[in-house]
């Protein structure tokens, strides 16, 4: 089945204390940190296409685009979706959102491109 557009995906994290800015050092404050947050959206758009990629094939990040746009406490769940809004080639362009229990906490633009997992893996840099 080919990837189009429409496809979605979800992800949730409940907060923990390994996910804060301090724990993750991109902060000083014990709230959800935006890398996590960003790596949230990037598992739901992972999530979106990763039954219909063939054998072999993964996706990897090319590009994040976001705004982080509330703080989210230690204990709060979280939730991000992704939608396969382009389809240019190997890029997929998704556009993400996140809510906790308060409303929409971030939101953005990730790029994926499609690889031949061992023949990207042979171009790693050591």
């Amino acid at each position: 089945m080919p990837l189009e557009t429409g496809l979605v995906g979800r992800a949730t994290l409940s907060v923990g204390e390994s996910d804060t800015a301090i724990a993750m050092r991109s902060g000083a404050v014990p709230v959800l940190a935006t890398p996590r947050l960003v790596a949230l959206c990037e598992q739901a758009a992972c999530q979106a296409v990763e039954e219909l990629l063939e054998e072999g094939q993964t996706t990897v990040g090319m590009r994040v685009q976001f705004d982080h746009l509330a703080p989210t406490a230690v204990g709060a769940s979280v939730t991000a979706e992704a939608t396969l809004e382009r389809v240019e080639g190997r890029r997929l362009i998704f556009t993400v959102s996140a809510s906790d229990p308060g409303g929409l906490v971030g939101a953005g633009k990730v790029t994926r491109v499609v690889v031949e997992e061992e023949r990207f893996l042979k171009r790693a840099r050591h």
